[in-house]
């Protein structure tokens, strides 16, 4: 049987992993899920619906992992009105959005357009600070306005813009938590009063997600149970349904198992991965244990200790770098 080396390994698990991203997008633009979240999370939709602003408020299909973030490889027919979810400008690399979609919210009587970045996220420390990301995608969604929602110097005409954060697996003492960064006023001499829509331009929200049964929060519980990897697949359509008055639509049960069967099979790969390293690992103690006891060769080590040949030449090279 043909021995898969590391490298193989690693892209089959990347190319999970991908195909996992792809379900839990697919899941998360649904309209009736983006709807929980803009009325959990949203001031503009609270008094709102579910059902009303799925049907209503939300513009058009959202996007997954398509179009950019910088107008310099997007064309005019995208750009106008465009809800690309990928950003390139000619001196950075490609930035995509994970779910882009446009939102129209009930204030003061009138319609407003909002655009939403949503990203769905598994590591909690890339190597940088979430935030900071965040508020990068914001500024992005707001720079790509011009030429769009406005154009030459009619400011007046930027539109609201927010960026939503969903941890999958955040540190414990983040779990279950909503966090808001946003800009407000403050007065540092003096007393003014600006109009709120003339500075309130962009909205970051972090949700991170834990255990269902330690949260009362609606959006955080269907969440949870939602990305969670210890519910089974009718179990979560059940609590859907029931708690959250979320019809099953063949779209979302299909997604659901998607996510439950990629999950199951990434696990069960990890926990036998984990389960052969150890092994390894043991070996290769024994092994070095015996050798300098004995004063043994590594061959005749290995024979003693019965380890199959073809594995041999694995342990030969793991103890030449030690």
């Amino acid at each position: 049987m043909e021995v898969e080396t590391p490298i193989a390994e690693s892209i089959r698990t990347i190319d999970k992993n991908a195909q996992l991203d792809a379900a839990c997008k697919k899941v998360l633009a649904i309209r009736i899920i983006l709807a929980w979240i803009l009325k959990c999370c949203l001031e503009d939709f609270r008094d709102c619906d579910v059902n009303e602003i799925a049907e209503k408020y939300i513009e058009g299909d959202p996007v997954i992992n398509k179009i950019a973030v910088s107008p310099d490889e997007t064309n005019a027919s995208q750009r106008i009105h465009g809800i690309g979810t990928e950003d390139t400008t000619l001196t950075e690399g490609t930035i995509t959005y994970g779910i882009r979609f446009l939102a129209r919210a009930p204030v003061s009587g009138e319609l407003i357009r909002i655009i939403i970045d949503l990203e769905a996220q598994a590591d909690f420390y890339p190597g940088y600070p979430l935030p900071k990301r965040g508020i990068y995608y914001c500024c992005r969604l707001i720079s790509a306005q011009k030429g769009t929602e406005f154009t030459n110097s009619n400011y007046q005409d930027i539109k609201k813009v927010y960026s939503i954060f969903i941890a999958l697996k955040p540190p414990v003492n983040r779990q279950n938590t909503i966090t808001r960064y946003r800009i407000v006023e403050e007065n540092m001499v003096g007393q003014v009063k600006e109009a709120v829509q003339n500075y309130d331009l962009m909205t970051l929200l972090m949700i991170c997600l834990g255990s269902p049964e330690d949260t009362d929060c609606d959006i955080l519980k269907l969440l949870d149970v939602l990305f969670s990897t210890e519910i089974k697949a009718e179990e979560k359509q059940q609590v859907l349904k029931n708690d959250f008055g979320i019809p099953m639509t063949q779209e979302l049960e299909r997604g659901i198992y998607d996510m439950c069967n990629l999950g199951d099979v990434l696990e069960r790969e990890y926990t036998a991965k984990g389960r052969a390293e150890g092994i390894a690992e043991t070996t290769l103690t024994n092994i070095r244990n015996l050798m300098e006891t004995t004063c043994w060769s590594i061959e005749q080590t290995m024979a003693a200790l019965k380890v199959p040949e073809n594995e041999r030449q694995h342990y030969v090279e793991l103890l030449s770098k030690q």
